[in-house]
């Protein structure tokens, strides 16, 4: 969870772009990152996949006046309101954005080739129909920063008993990467959200960084079957409160208007 869901970045992104705080090629480069590249398939109107900044200029052109994020998981289609193919597709993905003022949503096909260190990465976005509703399970900012508070003293108190808070050379190295981050001053979400939709996707990271280094260390002092469970159900419903807040950061603008000009 350190790093960004490709479809954050496309709706924080998208969001500044049609508030006219950043250019098309401004939101195109932030989007597509270290990826190689990122095309948009299925648009209304084109014969095949386009770039960028083509693909939200039609939106907007289509009524498109914000985006949100969806990060679904089985059993907690956080974000989606059907219908039932496009929430398919997104709980494949484990991800998707919905344009708000037109019935579009958008799912991330990644496809990888070369080595870790020499990655080359293409993401086809392909547009399909959605339906106008309420999404599921989206939080207000102030119900995620709450639950997340309560989250994490709840989730380290109990990893803490079992000693699977994060030790060793695994959970150390991944602590190091999220303070570095830190002390960069690296930029979240995009120009023009409020501070608290940026404090509340920062700390829903730390509270991921806790889940993924509990789940990555191993088992720890978590020795026994019951131990085990137990950690299990301490981090199922953190790893929910963390998604949950993640999608309220990034829907800030959409749920609030709250993207200043």
């Amino acid at each position: 969870m350190l790093v960004e869901p490709r479809s954050g970045l496309l709706a924080a992104w998208g969001n500044a772009l049609l508030a006219g705080l950043v250019s098309p090629d401004e939101a195109a480069l932030a989007i597509v990152g270290e990826d190689a590249v990122h095309r948009v398939d299925g648009l209304p109107g084109e014969a095949g996949p386009v770039g960028l900044t083509l693909a939200l200029g039609r939106l907007r052109g289509l009524g498109a006046t914000g985006f949100r994020v969806a990060l679904p998981a089985p059993g907690h289609p956080l974000g989606l309101s059907g219908p039932p193919d496009f929430n398919a597709r997104a709980l494949e993905a484990e991800e998707a954005v919905v344009a708000y003022g037109v019935a579009y949503g958008l799912v991330p096909e990644v496809t990888e080739a070369g080595t870790a260190g020499d990655l080359h990465v293409e993401v086809v976005w392909r547009v399909l129909p959605v339906r106008e509703a309420p999404p599921a399970d989206v939080p207000s900012l102030g119900e995620a920063e709450r639950e997340l508070a309560e989250a994490l003293r709840d989730a380290t108190a109990v990893l803490s008993r079992l000693d699977v808070a994060g030790s060793g050379p695994v959970a150390e190295a991944a602590m190091d990467a999220y303070r570095a981050r830190a002390e960069r001053g690296r930029d979240v979400l995009a120009p023009g959200y409020p501070p608290r939709a940026v404090r509340v996707l920062e700390m829903a990271q730390r509270v991921g960084l806790l889940v993924s280094v509990a789940y990555e260390n191993g088992h720890g002092g978590a020795v026994s079957a019951s131990e085990i469970a137990a950690r299990g159900e301490a981090l199922r419903p953190v790893e929910r409160v963390a998604r949950r807040a993640q999608v309220a950061a990034y829907n800030a603008y959409v749920e609030g208007g709250e993207v200043r000009r």
